[in-house]
This record gives structure tokens, C-alpha cells and sequence, in this order.
């Protein structure tokens, strides 16, 4: 027995080739690879068993049952790898439509690189959730990922969960405190692929062991900024202070292969955090600032993409963010109002001073301060319930000491606070407000006196029916909207009652948003809001996750102390999609210490952004008073801890060139990539719809596969309804890696559509591409059960052209990393010459299936030349395809060996260098240096450490090989003619001549040059079309695009459409153009030329047809 012979055995599942045969002492080596499966197999056998192997013929093919069947069995392993043929595969599998800038984040930066660790920091409003969700689906069908974590602050965490699912169809779980305490004694992670925390959850001592004890295959994390770090220096030398938070992003880290940041605010002007921060992706990558600004310069940045807001656009080239305009819109309190906001303020001012270092007291106590400038209606419900609770001590005295509230949440951050989901946050805050410093029961009764004071201050205004803050938004602003859509922004339920209650009162057609609903209950609010009513009122939670760009009006009824807020609040309807001028309007009074602080604040950035030209300055509102936050500043002016004259200096004191200085490092504009390719990107577009498997490919072969395994369908337009699925697919559920990857099988699916358009357009149909389980199901049992590897089937060319063989082979690259580099399926066309050409996988559509033929001696001897094909896929196909990845991977390493290792040779320099300096100190100055030594030793062994990792990284990522090739089939195709001896109706005035289809060519080619286009001759390669034609504009950047098929008649008559062809006119639509040269057999050919064929032409389309003839005067009607 020797290499390359095929066998097969009683042992063995299927047909095996054998790689090593070997005699051992008392039995025999044999390694095997499987021919379906190409599994590696090796194994002991006895002598017995090698008695039982029969050798078979490997150069004989087997056939299939029939060619139909080999049919599905090729497009089943073309769809199993859809990514090879569509660049843009996640595009077109998914529920979205990206935008220029989120191509290029996704295919041009993040997945460029074998390993990814990126960050994407494009500005707010980018759609990084889209980019993150294109990276997830790329992965995931290139095979790559299986189980990803996402972690995102906890008032994302259900729009992630939602994003996934509805744009994407992904089902993520989400893993909180409750799910773990549910599966007592298993470690979550393990037990589900695809998961949702929240960072502050992760933190948690008992979930972290659990945590670090996982591995991912991608973590994704938004809001990543917040896993921040601090670098300062002390006399003993850098110290380096990590958040709980940044703990977690290490043990990330650690655990994930591929890791993903997202965040909007990266830097917020720190270059060390900054520094620190990118440690987490690749740690000691970018060790000194001036390495990071020459990678910005010369656009060799490998580790993240910043885009300006201002610097996007679609595909059209129109800006995708409209002009801002922020207003002040300022009101005066009425005496009753005065007095009210005066007592109550007192009461926070001193329970704030008698709280000392009590958190919560102090939370509760701002929380009060915000609900008293929000309404009336929210201060008086809230003191309402405190003199509730305070009652309740009164009858249950034993309660006053029992501070179980507080111990529970004293450890609670104000920052973690921020990060809940709005009904959690209102939960907490609840709980705040009922907590008392009374330690006995006078101290009660003292305290339910003063509110009841202020209950009476409270009922006073309440009676006047109208406050002065509504008075205000009723006469300056909602008198001038006319029949513009309103958006209104507060803090408070309560007060959105107040609100709601006020305007519906007034006529107004009003709804709501709020924390205490479902995500499926505000997606239905944003519907009603956008189809039905006038004005929404709504608290921070429209401000996640729900788009309401159809508003261009929104009012702040009431001003957050968090300027994130502020910015998450105008960000709903400043956003992409927005057609109109943005107005926004703060309403704040200057009769309130918070009101003045915020009206000097708003007016002099209004002016700095008339003196700097951008509206950018509301958006770091929080940050232009150096060493201070806007609620430290608000906090402070309250409890009387700063004079208000101070606060007006430092409002003052801000300078318009360093605020300039200060919004270019928050913005990290100087780090920004400036330059958008977009000329670059829609070409990549084209060529993707070009070359990808086509909603069109995909429906007929899924319908004609989905009948052949007994399904049945009913059509109904866009849609097809199916009652029953039949078994053979539903039982690949119960198989845990086809369910894990791509979801159940359902029983029925009442609408599914193949049509992207329609599916985004009706939200119960469901879109079947690739990755869809119904699909997959199908593709699986092609697989499985109607082929196999060297499979051969017989076609007939209803052209009469085409006669020999078209190979399908499936080819890989790998690294020196043992990392898939490539994978694809080729085609190989082999005519009777024994000529062998490329050509696109596509044609299986244009030949017909011919069962029940006999091959001649000369079809079998080329079935026979397996070696030569193998030989020219090799030499012609995938060592240039090997070159292309090499010449892309090379120079990514380049770039990490520029900066990477140059950062870490600086980092062992620099250690070096302190050992010197400790050692030196140790002998001159006697001082005890061996702790020191001791950790400087040891962070330069993890320096070299990384070193060596990087410089292995570099060196095995560049080394690609052909690994391996598989012949999948291969399809005799043979002249119709022969086969029926007949020809179709009107196909004898279509013999094919070589000739005459020159002429076709040459005459559309020299119209489409003297008319100013760019074509490309591509007629050979059977890509649905023969001619690419391209229009240039004026700056060289694509304009136009044409897909020409050209069809030459000797005289006049009829032509015949392929199936190929057809099809691709239905996607190309006006971009697709049938040229019928006539009499191309004279000295006068003429040239007749047809716009978008599928359109203009009616015929009887079948999903087995290989193509349609339209007739001499359908064609001469479609040309008039």
C-alpha cells in the first residue's frame, strides 16, 4: 500500500486516501484522510484488518444518483463558504444598510489583520453598534467565532441584546445575578455561546473568578473608555492606579483571542490613560505618544480608526450630520415658586452638611435638589413619600437604627449609578430617598415637621395649576411648532406625568417614554410618536437605543447634572437619517442657583462657538472647567461649599484657545483618520455585488433543494409561506454545534422572503440569506446526503457551446500559526483540447441536468486527468491568491514590527536603565534597593516575554502555504444537440459563431469608448455578463457603472438570456444593459440597446429553467 492509493474498509465511514503506510512491530500504521469529510484519521490496525481493505481506482469518479442532486451538492458547498465569494457578506446577510465609514471601520481596518485587536472611536452617533455587529456576522461565518461576550454599561445591555437579534439575527444572553443564582453550580459562561453583561456585574469578586476561568473567542466592549487607568509619577518612580473596571478589561484581555472596543471618548485628554487604555488590546504596543502620532501621520495606526462626524457622508457624498442649533431659554419664578425652591434647599443644604461622610444620604439628598428643579409635581410626590416613610418609623420605632438599606448601597459609585438601566437607577434612588439620619424618635417627628413645611410650600404653587417653566414652554416655544413633531426631555416619571396630564389638556396629541417600559413597549412608542402623535415626552430612556430623527424640535424641561446625558438626550434626533435643521432648547432659571450656573455656562460657550465655528463645544460641557465636574460645581454651589462668585470666575476664566486645545484632545482630532476613501469604498461595493451569491441564486436553489427533501411552499408575491418543515431538516436541532451556531430549525415559518428590501420593509417577514438555520438546514443535508468528494454529474449546454469538463475545487491557505489565511471554491473549465481557464462557479446555473448518459472513451480519459487539474489550480490559481494574501499580511507586519517592536525595545531600554540607576544607588548611596530590583527584574522578563510573543506573531503570520485542495466534482458537459438531437423553438437561427459574437464585442466596446465610458472585456469569465463598464468623473473617482451582455445575430431574430444572466439583470436593474448587435454578419452592424431587460421583458420564470429566448418582436418592441 502506498501514498495516493484510495481505499475503503469495513472500518471506516467512507472512502479514504492514504497518506503513510508503515509495518510496526504486531500491527500497522496507517494515516488516512477522509475523501468527504477531509478528516485526518490515523490509525492501528491488525492484519486481519488490512485483509479487509479494498483498493479502489483513484482516478475513478463515482457518479451521483442524478445530476440534480450534484447540482445542490456544489451550491450547498459554494454557500458554506459565501464569505470567499462576497466581500461584503455580512452586509447582505444582515438587516442594515451601512454607511461609507462603517464599510471602511469593518473591511478596510478591524478585519484586516489575522488577529483582531481594535478599537473603533468614531465620533458619537457613527453607528458603532452596526460596525460591531458586521465584525460578529464576518466572523462567524468565516468560521472563526463561536463564543462572544459582550459587555456594555447596563443601561445598553438590552439594546445590544435587541440590536443583535432584530439587525442581525443573532440570540444573545443576557447574563445577570438572577441567571447565575438560576444555574446554581454551573459556570455560565460555559453553558452559553453568545452572552450580554453588564462591566459593573463583571467586577463583582464572585463573577470575576468565574469570569477569569473562561475563554472567548471575541469580546466585544462598548463604553470601553470607562475600563480606565491612571498614570502619575512619585518619587519612588510611575505608579499606575487601575479601576475595578480596567481589572476586568486585563482578565479580557487574557480570556479573549479576537477583542473589540467601542466608545466615542477615548482619550478625554489624558495621553497616559490613553496609553494605558490601548495596553488593554495589545499591552506595550504604543509605549511613547510620538510613536502613536507617526503611525496617525502615515496611516499605518493598526490598532484603532477615529472619525470626525463632520468628515462622513453616504454614498452620495451629502453630509450625514445637519446644522445644531443649541438655545437658553430662560424663566423667571413666581414668588410661591421662589419660596418653595428656597426652603426646600435649605433642608438638602443641611442634611447634606449633617451627613458628613454618610454617601448615601448625600445621594439622596441631590436626587431631592434635581426633582425640586425638574416640577412642582415631582418635588411634592418625593416629599411626599419621605414624609411616607418617616411614618412609618413613627408606628415601628424598632426600624429607626436598622440601616440595612445603607449598608446595601453605600458601595454603590455614582459612576455605576449613571451606568444602570433607567428602572434599576429609579429603583435605587427610591430606596436613597427613604433613608434618614434620625436615630431616634423626636429626631422622627423634627424631620416629618420640616417636611411637612415644605409639603405646604408645594401644595401652595401646585394650586396655581401652572408652573412658571410650563408657562414658558406653552408661550415660546409650542405656540411657534406648528404641526412639528416635539420632543421633550426630563429626569423624573413624575414629572412626565405632569407634562402628559398639561399638554393632552391643550389639545396635544402626546406619548410617552420611560424607564418602566419594556424595550417592545418603546419601539411601539417610537412607532406611535413617528405615525400618530405630535409630541413625546420622555426620560433618558429614549435616549437608548431609540432613533427619532423624523423630530428635528426637542426641549430639556429639565438639565442633567451629567453632561453624557445631555449629549445621549440630543443625539436621538441629531443623528444620521435627519433631514432638518436640529433646535435645541434649554429651559433653565436664573432665579435657582443651578439655573445661573447653567445659564453663564450655556452663553459663553454659545460664544466660544460663534468665536471657534463649532457646535462641538455643548458636547464637552462637563469638561471646560478645569478640575471640576458640572455636578461638583452644581453640588458645591448648593451646599454652600463655593461661593457663586468664584463659580462665575471659573465660568469666565475660560480661554477660547485653550477650550480650542481641549476639545482637540477629547476629540482626539490630531489622531483622527481625516480622509474617508469613498471612491476606494464604492468600489469595493461594486465589486462585491458583483461577485456575491445573489438573493436571486440563493431563493432558486433553496426553493428547488427545499421540494427535493419533500418540502412544500406556497408563493405569495415577495413572500413564501410554508406550513410544515420536514424532518430530515428539524433534526439537525438536535444536533449542539448546528443549533449553537446558527439557531433552531423552526416548524413552520408563516413569511420568508429572500428580498432584503422587503424584509426591512415588513417587519413579520423573515429574511433568509446565509446563516439563516432554514437555510443552513437545507445546505447541511445537501451535504450530507447527495454528494460527496469527486463526485461527477452530466449537464447539457442548451447553448451548444460548451463541451468538456468544469471542475469545482476547494482550496485553503494556511500560516505559519496553523490559521486558515484563505479558503475558496474554484472553477476550472477543461474543453476537449484539454485547455484549462477559470471561470465563475456560476455557470452550473447556465447548464441543464442530463441523466442517463453515457460517457465516451474521451470524456472518460479527462476524468481521468485529476493530476493536471490539481497542478493548474496550484500553479495558476492559488500561488498568485497565495501572493495577494502575502503581500497584505506582509505589510501588516511590517507595521507591527515598526511599532510594535520598536515600543518594546524603548520599554526593555527604559527597564534597563532603572536597574542601572538602582543598582547604582545601592552601592553609592547604601540604600535598600532589592525590592525594586526585584519587580524591575520582573517586568522586564514580561517584556521580553511580549517581545519574543510579537517578533513569532510577525514571523508565522507571513509564512502561507498551500495546505491542502479537495476536487468537490466535477460536472461533463455536453452540446444539448447531441443530447436531444433537437433543437428548442428558435434555436437553430442561434448557432453559436465565434465570429459573429466578435463582431457583438467589438461594436459595443468602440459605443461605449466614444461615449465617454471605460470597458472592460470580461465575457470569458461567466459572471452573467460580458462587458464592465465604467464612467469616470471629472476628479477620476466612479460615477457610473454598466453590466453589458451582448448577444450578435448574422441577420436579425431572436436571442436567448441565460439563467446566469437573467438573474443578474434582476439585481444590476438599471445598471444591467442587453446590446443586440444585428446583421453582424455584414459590413453595416447595428447596435440596439436595452435598458434594465428583466424589466422591460415578461417571461414565464421557472426555477429550473437555464435560461429564456425572448423572441424577434418582443425584442424589437422592448428596443421602441
Amino acid at each position: 500500500m502506498f501514498e495516493g492509493q484510495v481505499i475503503s474498509a469495513p472500518f471506516l465511514s467512507e472512502q479514504a486516501e492514504v497518506k503513510k503506510f508503515e509495518r510496526r512491530a504486531g500491527y500497522f500504521l496507517l494515516e488516512l484522510i477522509l475523501r468527504n469529510s477531509r478528516t485526518y484519521k490515523p490509525l492501528m490496525i491488525s492484519d486481519a484488518q488490512l485483509d479487509q481493505i479494498n483498493v479502489e481506482d483513484a482516478n475513478t469518479f463515482a457518479y451521483t444518483s442524478n445530476s440534480e442532486d450534484f447540482f445542490f451538492w456544489i451550491e450547498a458547498n459554494i454557500l458554506r463558504l459565501a464569505y470567499q465569494f462576497d466581500p461584503l457578506l455580512a452586509v447582505n446577510v444582515s438587516q442594515v444598510d451601512p454607511l461609507p465609514h462603517q464599510i471602511e471601520a469593518v473591511y478596510s481596518y478591524a478585519l484586516r489583520d489575522p488577529k483582531i485587536r481594535f478599537l473603533i472611536a468614531d465620533d458619537a452617533g457613527a453607528g458603532k453598534t452596526i460596525m460591531a455587529g458586521l465584525i460578529i456576522k464576518e466572523l462567524q461565518y468565516r468560521n472563526l467565532v463561536k463564543n462572544i461576550l459582550i459587555v456594555a454599561p447596563g443601561h445598553l445591555k438590552y439594546q445590544w441584546q435587541r440590536e443583535m437579534k432584530s439587525k442581525f439575527g443573532t440570540n444573545f444572553t443576557l447574563v445577570n445575578r438572577s441567571l447565575m443564582e438560576s444555574n446554581w453550580g454551573q459556570n455560565i459562561w460555559e453553558t452559553h455561546n453568545c452572552c450580554v453583561a453588564s462591566i459593573d456585574f463583571l467586577k463583582q469578586d464572585d463573577i470575576i473568578q468565574k469570569l477569569r476561568a473562561s475563554s472567548w473567542d471575541l469580546v466585544v466592549v462598548d463604553e470601553a473608555h470607562k475600563m480606565s487607568a491612571y498614570g502619575y509619577k512619585t518619587r519612588k518612580g510611575p505608579k499606575v492606579e487601575k479601576t475595578k473596571r480596567y481589572k476586568v478589561g486585563e482578565i479580557l484581555s487574557e480570556i479573549a483571542t479576537h477583542m473589540l472596543f467601542l466608545t466615542a471618548t477615548p482619550h478625554r485628554g489624558d495621553e497616559e490613560n490613553f496609553r494605558l487604555f490601548l495596553d488593554l488590546l495589545r499591552p506595550g504596543f504604543f509605549s511613547k505618544t510620538d510613536l502613536l502620532m507617526e503611525s496617525i501621520k502615515k496611516g499605518e495606526n493598526p490598532l484603532f480608526v477615529r472619525r470626525l462626524k463632520e468628515d462622513m457622508k453616504d454614498f452620495k457624498g451629502n453630509n450625514l450630520f445637519t446644522p445644531r442649533h443649541v438655545n437658553t431659554v430662560n424663566f423667571p419664578l413666581t414668588d410661591d415658586e421662589k419660596e418653595l425652591y428656597r426652603a426646600v434647599t435649605t433642608y438638602v443644604k443641611e442634611y447634606f452638611d449633617r451627613a458628613k461622610d454618610n454617601r448615601s444620604i448625600t445621594f439622596a439628598m441631590m436626587i431631592l435638589q434635581r426633582r425640586l428643579t425638574s416640577s412642582t409635581h415631582a418635588i411634592l410626590r418625593s416629599l411626599e413619600n419621605r414624609k411616607k416613610r418617616l411614618d412609618e418609623l413613627m408606628k415601628l420605632p424598632d426600624k429607626i437604627k436598622q440601616d440595612t438599606d445603607y449598608e446595601r448601597l453605600k458601595h454603590i459609585t455614582e459612576e455605576e449609578l449613571e451606568d444602570m438601566d433607567e428602572a434599576d437607577r429609579w429603583k435605587i434612588e427610591e430606596k436613597l430617598m427613604h433613608l434618614t439620619l434620625a436615630q431616634n424618635l423626636d429626631e422622627v417627628k423634627a424631620e416629618i415637621e420640616q417636611i411637612e413645611e415644605l409639603i405646604g410650600f408645594a401644595e401652595t404653587v401646585k394650586a396655581r395649576e401652572i408652573e412658571s417653566k410650563l408657562v414658558k414652554l406653552r408661550d415660546d416655544i409650542l405656540s411657534n411648532i406648528g404641526d412639528m413633531k416635539l420632543l421633550i426631555f426630563t429626569e423624573f416619571r413624575d414629572t412626565v406625568d405632569y407634562l402628559v396630564a398639561k399638554l393632552t389638556s391643550w389639545g396635544y396629541k402626546v406619548n410617552t417614554i420611560h424607564g418602566s417600559m419594556g424595550m417592545d413597549a418603546r419601539i411601539e412608542a417610537e412607532h406611535r410618536f413617528k405615525n400618530e402623535t405630535q409630541i413625546m415626552v420622555a426620560t433618558e430612556a429614549a435616549g437608548e437605543g431609540i432613533n427619532l430623527q423624523f423630530c428635528s424640535l426637542m426641549v430639556n424641561y429639565d438639565i442633567p447634572w451629567n453632561p453624557n446625558r445631555l449629549e445621549q438626550r440630543m443625539g436621538r434626533i441629531h443623528r444620521y437619517g435627519q433631514d432638518k435643521e436640529v433646535f435645541i432648547y434649554n429651559m433653565v432659571s436664573k432665579d435657582t442657583r443651578e439655573g445661573q450656573i447653567l445659564d453663564r455656562l450655556f452663553d459663553k460657550l454659545a460664544a466660544m462657538r460663534e468665536a471657534l465655528g463649532s457646535d462641538r463645544v455643548f458636547d464637552v460641557i462637563g469638561a471646560v472647567i478645569p478640575g471640576s465636574t458640572l455636578e461638583e460645581i452644581i453640588r458645591d454651589a448648593i451646599t454652600g461649599q463655593r461661593r457663586m462668585e468664584e463659580i462665575y470666575e471659573l465660568v469666565e476664566d475660560i480661554n477660547p484657545a485653550e477650550l480650542k486645545h481641549k476639545m482637540e484632545q477629547i476629540f482626539m482630532t490630531s489622531l483622527a483618520t481625516r480622509h474617508i476613501d469613498y471612491a476606494g469604498i464604492t468600489r469595493n461595493v461594486q465589486e462585491a455585488d458583483e461577485n456575491r451569491l445573489m438573493p436571486e441564486y440563493i431563493q432558486d436553489y433553496f426553493l428547488r433543494a427545499f421540494k427535493r427533501f419533500g418540502g412544500e411552499y406556497k408563493a405569495d408575491g415577495d413572500i413564501y409561506r410554508i406550513k410544515s418543515i420536514p424532518f430530515e431538516l428539524r433534526k439537525l436541532n438536535e444536533a449542539y454545534d448546528f443549533q449553537s451556531r446558527y439557531g433552531k430549525v423552526e416548524r413552520r415559518y408563516a413569511k420568508i422572503t429572500f428580498d432584503k428590501a422587503a424584509a426591512k420593509a415588513h417587519a413579520s417577514y423573515e429574511y433568509v440569506a446565509p446563516g439563516h438555520p432554514l437555510l443552513e438546514a437545507v445546505n447541511q443535508n445537501a451535504i450530507d446526503s447527495m454528494g460527496h468528494a469527486d463526485a461527477v454529474a452530466v449537464f447539457g449546454d442548451e447553448t451548444n457551446v460548451m463541451e468538456g469538463v468544469v471542475w469545482f475545487i476547494e482550496s485553503e491557505l494556511t500560516d505559519g500559526l496553523g490559521a486558515i489565511a484563505g479558503k475558496r471554491i474554484f472553477c476550472v473549465y477543461q474543453n476537449m483540447k484539454g485547455e484549462l481557464r477559470k471561470i465563475n462557479p456560476s455557470v452550473i446555473w447556465d447548464i441543464a441536468p442530463a441523466d442517463d448518459v453515457v460517457l465516451n472513451e474521451s470524456m472518460k480519459r479527462m476524468l481521468n486527468k485529476k493530476r493536471e487539474i490539481e497542478e493548474y489550480v496550484v500553479t495558476e490559481i492559488m500561488f498568485p491568491y497565495r501572493e495577494e494574501i502575502e503581500a497584505r499580511r506582509t505589510k501588516e507586519s511590517e507595521i507591527k514590527r515598526k511599532y510594535g517592536l520598536r515600543s518594546l525595545e524603548f520599554l526593555l531600554q527604559e527597564s534597563n536603565d532603572k536597574l542601572l540607576h538602582y543598582q547604582q544607588q545601592e552601592l553609592e548611596e547604601g540604600k535598600d534597593m532589592n525590592l525594586a530590583i526585584f519587580n524591575e527584574r520582573e517586568r522586564k522578563t514580561d517584556l521580553d516575554d511580549k517581545r519574543k510573543k510579537l517578533v513569532d506573531e510577525i514571523e508565522l503570520e507571513k509564512q502561507l502555504t498551500v495546505s491542502e485542495h479537495n476536487i468537490i466534482g466535477a460536472a461533463v458537459v455536453i452540446p444539448m444537440n447531441r443530447i436531444k438531437q433537437v433543437s428548442e423553438k428558435g434555436g437553430m437561427d442561434m448557432k453559436p459563431d465565434a465570429r459573429i459574437e466578435q463582431v457583438g464585442m467589438d461594436v459595443s466596446m468602440v459605443y461605449e469608448k466614444d461615449n465617454g465610458w471605460s470597458p472592460e472585456d470580461v465575457h470569458t469569465g461567466n459572471h452573467g455578463f460580458d462587458i464592465r463598464s465604467i464612467k469616470y468623473g471629472e476628479d477620476g473617482d466612479l460615477e457610473d457603472i454598466r453590466y453589458i451582455e451582448v448577444k450578435a445575430r448574422a441577420q436579425e431574430g431572436g436571442v436567448r438570456i441565460s439563467a446566469n444572466e437573467w438573474k443578474k439583470a434582476k439585481r444590476f436593474r438599471d445598471k444591467f444593459w442587453l446590446y443586440v448587435v444585428t446583421f453582424a454578419g455584414t459590413s453595416q452592424p447595428k447596435l440596439e440597446r436595452i435598458q434594465n431587460p428583466a424589466k422591460t421583458f415578461t417571461v414565464d420564470e421557472d426555477i429550473y429553467a437555464t435560461g429564456y429566448v425572448i423572441p424577434k418582436d418582443k425584442l424589437t418592441a422592448g428596443v421602441g
